[in-house]
């Protein structure tokens, strides 16, 4: 379902973008060309800030918003997911957000009040909330990362997770193309 939001903004979609029939996208969002939204995914930017404003949630080019995903925003804040970033499975990604290019959100991760940055993996089932994670850093499964303190024992992400990440992103290149066949 693509639908407005209350204050009648649409969201915009590149048309090579692939938007899983069951997938939900609702008012202000900006798709990017070559993203993939999978299957029941929901990405709703309809909540009201300052003077009934709702910030974008902007979805830049070539990434992938998996299984189940939800993105929304806290009234008057915005969420970026950059370009050929994967959000993975059941993952909540809640602005103010913003996801850096070629990052890797794993499965039913949250992350909230959050920056990312470029080429940041964080794994499954991981709370990322309220810090800025520097480009290249690997949070692992299952961690609580919640203030400065937190980051100082995360590794950096290894060949092996940065080759990972880049084969998730090449599947749903490939599934976001050959639906468009």
């Amino acid at each position: 379902m693509i639908s407005a939001n209350h204050a009648g903004q649409h969201p915009e979609i590149d048309e090579s973008a692939c938007i899983h029939t069951t997938a939900v996208v609702i008012g202000n969002v900006r798709i990017g060309p070559g993203v993939f939204v999978g299957p029941n995914a929901v990405i709703r930017a309809d909540e009201p800030g300052p003077e009934s404003h709702v910030e974008p949630i902007v979805i830049e080019a070539g990434a992938n918003i998996q299984d189940g995903v939800i993105i929304h925003a806290l009234g008057g804040s915005r969420v970026l997911i950059g370009k050929g970033a994967s959000v993975a499975h059941g993952a909540v990604v809640h602005g103010p957000c913003e996801v850096g290019e070629n990052s890797f959100i794993g499965f039913k991760s949250v992350v909230f009040k959050a920056t990312l940055g470029r080429g940041v993996v964080v794994l499954h089932q991981t709370l990322v909330e309220g810090v800025q994670v520097p480009d290249g850093i690997h949070v692992p499964s299952m961690r609580a990362v919640t203030a400065e303190a937190d980051l100082q024992d995360l590794p950096a992400v290894t060949a092996e997770l940065t080759a990972f990440a880049e084969k998730v992103r090449q599947v749903n290149h490939f599934l976001a193309e050959a639906s468009l066949k």
